[in-house]
Order: structure tokens, then C-alpha cells, then sequence
């Protein structure tokens, strides 16, 4: 016996609840109906059939539609090869709901809570509830062409995957073409994204021009120049002549012309652009994890977890004072994970 703080009057311990037990089963239309049963038999079968034929689409449009090196061609291939995979997933995905929702049982089971034993009567009772179960799912048993489709499905699907996959296997394995860029002797910079060539009097001491090899309007709409531009896109800064405490190659030749210097814009650290010029300190800075450059002493590192220099483009100007590459950077480009040509 307790006494409420609230009231004061006396209050005798709860009784205990009665169980409500498990509510009245509704069975559905499937259950009752076995044209209705049928129908949402031949809808997942279907379904299934139609996971079956994205699986193919999808194989199918990575052969007959192969990118095509333009821009155009590889969305169009990217396109058909997502819808396919989309139709053969989602064919499979509302299947297998519909199938549970409609097909297997939707029986409600009570297990008493108490110590299962390994041996024995109960070892028994949960190995035939779980024979019932899976013949209630329909998997064994009847319903053959849904179990066709099903079965079909899940074994194509991966070939969705796998053939584009073991499709790429091969092809060019000359990896040291990925330590160069495509700048050339005599190439001349061009202003990204518009393509305009660069002359020397156009630079201005502290201007700032993000620049790409020149080339023509029509190699820029093919996705052969996107790849390329990634790696051979350069920043272009031009400093007081006086101001630069080294303008020479290791071996000794000019790699800039009147103060105007070219540095790799991809941080050797994990590649990120750097792109954040400071004009008084002549400082780059990559804005992901704050690596720090000096364009004014050949772009070495003065701060963050960079461990070696921006690669330095030599240039020149040709007879009509564009300014031109002397030749591609004199080592690999990106984070310092290559390895290194000597």
C-alpha cells in the first residue's frame, strides 16, 4: 500500500494487464480470390521478366553504343547503359515487395520468450516452422514461372555489371603516357575557357590567367580534351623579373619569359586545383587542405602537406610574341603518389 503525494489518499498496487493477444487475421484479396492471386502472380513474374530485359538492354547498349570520344557520345552511352541497370533493379526491387506483399503469407507467429534449445523437441518445431515458412513463401513448390523469373533475374543481373567491367579489361596498357601531358614544343597557352591564344604584351605584372594548350574549336567538344585539359591545365602569373629568386631549370635554361612564369594548377598533395593567388607574397594556395606555394622561388613548398613543388612549364615566345611551351613539365604532374621519371 503507497500514498499519493498528489492527493494524499491511498493507492493499492496495480494489478497486472491482460493480454490483448494477437488481432483478428484479415486475410487479403489473394487469399480469397484466386484470379486475384493469379493476376499478382503473373504482375511479379512479369516484373521479373522486365528486370531480365534491362539486364540485356543494358549489355546490349554497352556494345552496339560505345562512347565515341565526343562529349555527345559518351552522355548518350552513360545514358542507355543507367536506364538499363535502373530498369533491372527497380524490376527486381518491386518484385520482390510485391511478391511479399501479395504472395507469401502474411500469417502473424508468436514465439514464447524462453531459452531455444539446440537439441531436442524445439530443435524440431523451429526447423519445421522454417520448412513452412519457406514453402508458404512459394519459392519451393509451385508457381514455377515466377520462380523462373526470379531466379532468372538475379542470375543475370550481375552480367550488367560484369561485362562493361571486363569489357574495360585491356586496351593501352602504356601507363607512362599518364606521366605526361599534352603540351609540345612550340604549343601556344590559350586563355580557359575561351581557346585565345596569349600574347606576352597582354600579361600584366600581378594578372592571373588560368591557360590551356591553344587548340581547335572542334578537338574542345570531344571528350578526349576533357581528360587531357585535366591534366595539362596550367596557371599563368606574371611577376616583377627582380622579384623572382630563380627563373632557370635545374639544367640551367630559362623556363620564363620577362617575370611570366606557368606552374601545374593541380596540387601535387591529392590533386585538388590551386587557383588562390596572392599577389604580394606571391603565394598559391590550394584551397583543400591549405598546401602553400611560392611561385616567386620555382613554386616550393612553403606551408601544408604537400611534400614537393608545383612542376613548372617552360616557356617562351614564338615571332609573332605568343607565348609558347619550350616542351611538356620535366616531371609528372599531380599528387606525388607517381613515381617520379628521372
Amino acid at each position: 500500500m503507497t500514498v499519493s503525494q498528489e492527493t494524499g489518499t491511498a493507492v493499492g498496487p496495480a494489478e497486472r494487464f491482460q493480454d490483448p493477444g494477437v488481432p483478428e487475421h484479415k486475410k487479403r484479396l489473394t487469399d480469397t480470390d484466386p484470379r486475384a492471386a493469379k493476376r499478382a502472380e503473373r504482375t511479379v513474374t512479369l516484373l521479373f521478366v522486365l528486370s531480365i530485359l534491362g539486364t540485356i538492354g543494358s549489355i546490349v547498349a554497352y556494345m552496339m553504343v560505345p562512347p565515341d570520344g565526343t562529349a555527345a557520345g559518351v552522355r548518350l552511352s552513360t545514358l542507355l547503359l543507367g536506364l538499363g541497370l535502373a530498369v533491372s533493379l527497380l524490376g527486381i526491387g518491386i518484385a520482390g515487395i510485391h511478391w511479399a506483399k501479395a504472395l507469401m503469407g502474411d500469417h502473424e507467429y508468436v514465439q514464447e520468450r524462453h531459452t531455444l534449445a539446440t537439441q531436442g523437441e524445439d530443435r524440431e518445431t523451429a526447423i519445421n516452422d522454417l520448412n513452412e515458412g519457406l514453402a508458404d513463401s512459394g519459392v519451393v513448390g509451385r508457381r514455377g514461372m515466377l520462380k523462373g523469373a526470379f531466379f532468372g533475374a538475379l542470375a543475370l543481373f550481375p552480367l550488367a555489371i560484369a561485362v562493361p567491367l571486363i569489357g574495360s579489361v585491356g586496351g593501352d596498357w602504356n601507363i607512362s603516357k599518364f606521366k605526361h601531358t599534352m603540351w609540345k614544343r612550340g604549343m601556344r597557352l590559350a586563355i580557359d575557357p575561351s581557346g585565345r591564344p596569349i600574347k606576352a604584351t597582354d600579361v600584366t605584372v600581378g594578372s592571373v590567367f588560368h591557360v590551356v594548350p591553344e587548340t581547335t574549336e572542334a578537338y574542345r567538344e570531344t571528350h578526349e580534351w576533357i581528360t587531357e585539359k585535366s591534366k595539362a591545365v596550367v596557371l599563368m602569373v606574371r611577376l616583377n623579373p627582380e622579384d623572382l629568386r630563380t627563373d632557370q631549370s635545374p639544367e640551367g635554361e630559362d623556363w620564363s619569359y620577362e617575370g611570366i612564369v606557368a606552374y601545374s594548377k593541380i596540387c601535387t598533395h591529392v590533386g585538388c586545383p590551386v587557383a588562390l593567388y596572392e599577389q604580394q607574397t606571391h603565394h598559391l594556395l590550394c584551397p583543400c587542405h591549405q598546401s602553400t606555394f611560392d611561385i616567386a622561388d620555382s613554386a616550393k613548398v612553403v606551408f601544408g602537406p604537400a611534400n614537393r613543388r608545383l612542376p613548372q612549364l617552360p616557356i617562351t615566345v614564338d615571332d609573332e610574341g605568343y607565348l609558347v611551351a619550350q616542351d611538356d613539365f620535366a616531371e609528372p604532374i599531380g599528387p606525388s603518389f607517381w613515381e617520379r621519371l628521372k
